[in-house]
């Protein structure tokens, strides 16, 4: 028998407030990170504090937030009515503390739980708040969810308001950096959200007039709308919709009281369904479901008493009440679309022909695709049981909790010898490996039919569980990973070529990366160092004098696991796959995969970066 360890009270510990947000961060701000992804913790660090200002906002109080992020460091400040002055240190050092109990002070709030601030402040090196108001002040600072410092002043010329500075801890966020489009984006939710409200980031104003409908304007080229959008408000609920002239799939934006809720939850799974339900009825046709929604973009945001959602991260809305006297979720959303839609669409003729158009084509095309998709399906569930492409992770072999999706990763590579690096160096909890062979087709101008035809198209598509919509994409995380030579960047391309093609949302909503592999490896009897540029070599090379050994990696097969395990590990750089908003899909594909031959000659010879060659320093 196991020998049995002892289990007394003496393995019975008590932590306080701060130890416990330290040692299970996950539980507080999701996923940690670097800063690569859009959900990684520093960008939810950023979230909790911004949320108390935008609650200020929504009570009446200050309609302009400033943001500052230099370096590391983070200034968050409102002009709302300020933390009672005797509760400052309180509120962001006592867990369950905070005004959000109260619904007399804060209706329809998003920091409900008395957590945010105080997971802000246990996990940053340097944290201080400053609270103004009736001309006095009070501050306080502290070190990882230590007092360090206490400040009242009895007379200030200081605005009303909260000023909140904090710096992530590096012990926790390793190697991590603030990546200006994330926290961008966010922002432009919050003002999207918020008509009338200010922000100002470095300097930059935020603002919005017409809510979603200019968030939808920002996410979607006016070429690629097949009719203008469609903008309904009242009460507790706002919509915009339109469909997409070349996207497939669906894509949405949800919001809970101003929250962006990534994973949806029981709002948006009512606006699907009564969306479905109106169009139904208004055509007197019981079209298919998926083709009334192919294609659709839409934005929704409702306003909930007190909110239930399924993690403090807040990406889920588990809510089936609307709160006071209103209906269920469901019901609440179901009248709305159904009054208002239906008079918008008897109102607008040419939007209401325009998509009933949309849906007859899309009904054609899906009974065109019925077979090719049967054995399509068969297909990839066959090369699934038998382990061809995909080695899956155990989150979604069943053997790990359905909730650690967050972490997942895919990533996709080509060639034996470098999936089976991967494969041998994974995390095979949390990351999978999916075995390209050859170079992908080029799918520039291509129809939906070769996803299904093309078999490395139709496995990486039932990989990710994306045929009919992102909301049930199986990673969160893609990550493309090929070598760092010319053939592997065309495989880059053929790939990124792809998710534009068939499913841009992917990357719209940041999802899509490219893993850096050290090109050289610089050492001596006593350090190694891995570098990923040819400055990076020459650093390495000064600091590791006498002359060290050095290794030029040509491709990822020439890696040995041991080694791989470290650049798909803690310290794993990725680069994320953002679109430039200048340029539509259309007109990006159109450039770079058309035959404007040579445009595109003339802008590479423009922009080229020469990449030398590694060469021994004494020659």
């Amino acid at each position: 028998m196991a020998e049995q360890s002892n289990y007394t009270e003496k393995n019975i510990r008590s932590l306080d407030w701060k130890e416990h947000i330290r040692m299970r961060p996950g539980m507080y701000i999701g996923k940690l990170g670097d800063g690569s992804s859009a959900d990684d913790g520093i960008y939810i660090l950023v979230k909790e504090v911004l949320d108390n200002s935008i609650d200020e906002y929504v009570m009446g109080a200050g309609k302009t937030i400033e943001i500052s992020i230099q370096g590391n460091k983070v200034i968050v400040r409102d002009y709302g009515r300020g933390i009672p002055l005797g509760k400052v240190v309180d509120v962001v050092s006592k867990m369950n503390t905070g005004g959000k109990y109260d619904s007399r002070a804060f209706k329809k709030s998003v920091g409900l739980n008395g957590v945010g601030t105080k997971a802000v402040n246990a996990l940053s090196t340097y944290f201080r708040v400053e609270s103004t108001r009736d001309g006095k002040s009070a501050s306080a600072e502290f070190e990882r969810g230590e007092l360090t410092k206490q400040e009242y002043l009895d007379e200030t010329s200081r605005r009303k308001g909260t000023k909140v500075s904090f710096i992530p801890d590096n012990t926790i966020f390793k190697n991590y950096k603030f990546r200006n489009e994330y926290v961008s984006k966010m922002l432009k939710n919050y003002v999207y959200l918020n008509p009338g409200l200010t922000i100002v980031f470095n300097g930059e104003k935020y603002f919005s007039e017409n809510g979603l409908k200019d968030l939808l304007e920002e996410n979607t080229s006016q070429s690629d709308m097949l009719y203008p959008i469609v903008h309904l408000k009242a009460e507790d609920i706002e919509i915009a919709i339109t469909h997409s002239k070349t996207q497939y799939s669906e894509e949405y934006h949800s919001f809970v009281n101003g929250q962006n809720t990534t994973q949806g939850g029981t709002h948006l799974a009512a606006f699907r369904e009564a969306f479905v339900k109106t169009i139904r009825e208004f055509y007197g046709k019981n079209y298919d479901a998926s083709d009334i929604r192919k294609s659709v973009i839409a934005a929704i945001a409702v306003k909930v008493m007190e909110p239930v959602f399924e993690s403090q991260t807040k990406t889920k809305l588990g809510s089936t009440e609307m709160g006071g006297e209103l209906p269920t979720v469901r019901t609440f959303i179901n009248d709305f679309v159904k009054r208002y839609l239906d008079n918008f669409l008897h109102k607008n003729a040419e939007v209401a022909e325009g998509i009933q158009r949309k849906i007859l084509q899309a009904e054609r095309e899906r009974k065109e695709l019925s077979g090719i998709r049967k054995i399509a399906k068969e297909r990839a569930k066959k090369a699934n049981l038998h382990n061809k492409k995909l080695r899956d992770c155990r989150v979604h072999l069943g053997d790990l909790k359905k909730d650690r999706r967050l972490e997942t990763t895919l990533f996709i590579t080509e060639g034996d010898s470098a999936s089976g690096s991967i494969t041998k160096s994974r995390d095979v909890n949390t990351q999978a490996v999916f075995s390209l062979k050859g170079k992908p087709l080029n799918s520039y101008g291509l129809s939906k039919k070769i996803v299904y035809e093309n078999e490395e198209f139709n496995l990486l598509q039932a990989a990710l569980n994306i045929e009919e919509s992102i909301e049930d994409l199986r990673y969160n995380n893609i990550v493309i990973a090929t070598d760092a030579d010319v053939d592997g960047m065309h495989i880059r391309l053929l790939l990124i070529t792809f998710f534009l093609q068939f499913f841009p949302e992917v990357i719209k909503e940041g999802h899509l990366y490219i893993l850096q592999t050290p090109l050289f490896r610089v050492r001596n009897k006593k350090e190694t160092i891995y570098c990923y540029s040819d400055q990076e070599r020459r650093n390495a090379i000064e600091k590791l004098k006498p002359k060290p050994e050095i290794t030029r990696f040509k491709g990822l097969g020439e890696i040995s696991p041991d080694e791989f395990k470290y650049f798909i590990g803690d310290d794993i750089r990725l680069d994320p796959v953002m679109l430039d908003k200048s340029m539509s899909i259309e007109e990006l594909l159109t450039f770079y995969m058309g035959k404007n031959t040579p445009t595109r000659q003339e802008f590479i010879i423009n922009n080229l970066k020469v990449e030398l060659d590694f060469v021994d320093d004494e020659n």
